[in-house]
């Protein structure tokens, strides 16, 4: 499970196909550590609808709960303020 949390922490949301392919787990495997993981609210999990040269794929995101990624590298754009 550990691996599982490391790599979406670092990768942010993915599909547990995904997870399964990246980490070397099998996908029965895997399904069974992200349910342990949701319900103890260690992981988020949605459902989810996409379409990938236009076949539709349904499948299940998942995110590690609670985690803020680090702001992007580059230019930000300053806040402006209205005084008036």
């Amino acid at each position: 499970m550990k691996t599982i949390q490391q790599y979406l922490k670092k990768n942010g949301e993915q599909l547990d196909t995904e997870i399964a392919v990246a980490t070397g787990i099998s996908l029965a495997t895997v399904r069974l550590h992200l349910a342990e993981l949701t319900a103890k609210y260690e992981v988020v999990a949605c459902q989810t609808t996409r379409f990938v040269k236009g076949k539709k794929v349904e499948g299940t995101i998942y995110r590690i709960a609670g985690y803020t990624p680090p702001a992007a590298p580059g230019r930000k754009s300053k806040a402006q303020l209205n005084l008036s």
